[in-house]
């Protein structure tokens, strides 16, 4: 099972509830979520599985939240000798991806990604900001008219998320975002969402909470990977401990390159993926980016089933 690259998920992928059959069911996951309450110094626990969903909604809630969910998961995958040869993670993903490789401990990412997501938070005022997904257009295409917008309007937007070849998200400021959005829209773009988010992630405006970051992760002890981990910014992988930390700085401000990243992944020989943690964002992604890639995903003791059975059967 050497082909097998794990995919962690970014935000936008909680529920209230994600984790607690998990917790439940296996010893490996219910001593993560233990780990991340005693870490945080409050019941993580009890607001993935409880709620409230304002709260777990919020930056410096959702991040932490996640992370414990996936790396639950992966733990638990483990136990079940399932292992990977890579990983890659969406965003706050690729933190996940790295406590799988041993890159750094569990309870330095769970503290470091909720200071992320504070900084993030704070980063921009709220409402100053914006992002949208763009459908049906090129995603070099968007970015001229991303350049376009930011010079009409005096003020930036440029693509975050290159999430799959019909689906690009763009970020910056509400204003040059809003006429992005019209700009691709008249040029033939099949939709321009605007999304429910709480500042405009990914791009140049995140300075402020990339500077943060960057203080936060000295205090952090990195090792080598013990798996190559693709990195969003450079859509490469990382293999050596030196190159995590920048790497996870300049993604605050950089694109998330998960296209290049799949196909990356794919180029390194992994022929099965499975999205660990919470939600299906990752197999709705790989649907459009690639339809012949079997994809299988592990969030609760039924899905974690059904993988282990396709696992077997190959």
């Amino acid at each position: 099972m050497s082909n097998i690259a794990f995919l962690f998920p970014g935000q936008g992928s909680q529920t209230v509830g994600m984790g607690r059959d998990l917790f439940e069911k296996f010893p490996a996951a219910k001593a993560v979520f233990e780990e991340a309450d005693e870490a945080l110094g409050y019941s993580l626990s009890t607001l993935c599985f409880e709620g409230p969903e304002e709260q777990l909604k919020q930056t410096e809630y959702t991040q932490p939240a996640i992370l414990t969910v996936s790396v639950a998961a992966a733990r638990v995958l483990a136990e079940h000798g399932v292992t990977a040869a890579f990983a890659a993670g969406h965003s706050l993903g690729e933190y996940s991806a790295h406590v799988a490789a041993g890159t750094f401990s569990f309870a330095d990412a769970v503290r470091t990604v909720r200071s992320r997501g504070q900084f993030m938070q704070q980063a921009v005022p709220e409402g100053k900001g914006a992002m949208a997904a763009i459908l049906g257009m090129d995603a070099a295409r968007i970015g001229e008219l991303c350049q376009q917008a930011s010079d009409e309007m005096d003020c930036m937007v440029a693509p975050a998320n290159l999430n799959a070849p019909e689906q690009t998200v763009i970020s910056g400021d509400a204003a040059a975002v809003a006429r992005a959005s019209e700009l691709c829209k008249e040029a033939g773009a099949k939709r321009a969402v605007p999304l429910p988010v709480s500042a405009p992630f990914h791009c140049k405006l995140m300075e402020p909470a990339a500077d943060k970051l960057a203080s936060e992760l000295e205090r952090v002890v990195f090792h080598d990977p013990t798996m190559p981990v693709a990195s969003n910014v450079d859509a490469r992988f990382v293999s050596r401990s030196s190159e995590v930390r920048d790497c996870l700085i300049r993604q605050v401000t950089g694109a998330v390159r998960w296209t290049e990243c799949i196909a990356l992944l794919k180029d390194a020989g992994a022929t099965t993926f499975v999205e660990v943690g919470p939600g299906k964002v990752l197999s709705g992604l790989m649907r459009q980016i690639d339809r012949a890639q079997p994809m299988l995903n592990v969030e609760d003791a039924a899905s974690l089933e059904k993988t282990l059975a396709a696992l077997n059967a190959v």
